[in-house]
C-alpha cells in the first residue's frame, strides 16, 4: 500500500522560503512520477511540479517556474519541494502525488498524501 507523508509546511513572510518533504513508502517507485499539487480555499487543486523517479526529468507550472525546485533522494525515497521568493498567492494546502504516468492534472494521479498547509503572509 502506497503511503505519501508530507512535512515542512508552515507560516512564512512574503519573500521567504520553505522546503516541503514527501516520504514515500509501500512499493518500489522505479518508473513512477512524483510531484506536488496545491489547493487554495475555494479553488481547484492545481499542478505545481513533478519529477520522474528514474531519469529526474522535471516539469513545473508556469506560476512557480524559477522560484520552486523539485528534487528527490532515492536512498530516502523522499521528494522535496524547495520554495523560494514566496508570495501570498502561494498560500494553499500542498499535496504530494505519485503515479506511474506523467501527470499535470489531478485526475491523472493515483496516489495522494494528506496535505500540508503553507501560509504566506504579506
Amino acid at each position: 500500500q502506497v503511503q505519501l507523508v508530507e512535512s515542512g509546511g508552515g507560516l512564512v513572510q512574503a519573500g521567504g522560503s520553505l522546503r516541503l518533504s514527501c516520504a514515500a513508502s509501500g512499493r518500489a517507485f522505479v518508473g513512477f512520477f512524483m510531484g506536488w499539487f496545491r489547493q487554495a480555499p475555494g479553488k481547484e487543486r492545481e499542478f505545481v511540479a513533478a519529477i520522474s523517479w528514474g531519469s529526474s526529468i522535471t516539469e513545473y507550472a508556469a506560476s512557480v517556474k524559477g522560484r520552486f525546485t523539485i528534487s528527490k533522494d532515492n536512498a530516502k525515497t523522499t521528494v522535496y519541494l524547495e520554495m523560494n521568493s514566496l508570495k501570498p498567492e502561494d498560500t494553499a494546502v500542498y499535496y504530494c502525488a505519485a503515479d506511474p504516468r506523467l501527470f499535470n492534472t489531478q485526475d491523472k494521479v493515483g496516489y495522494w498524501g494528506q496535505g500540508t498547509q503553507v501560509t504566506v503572509s504579506s
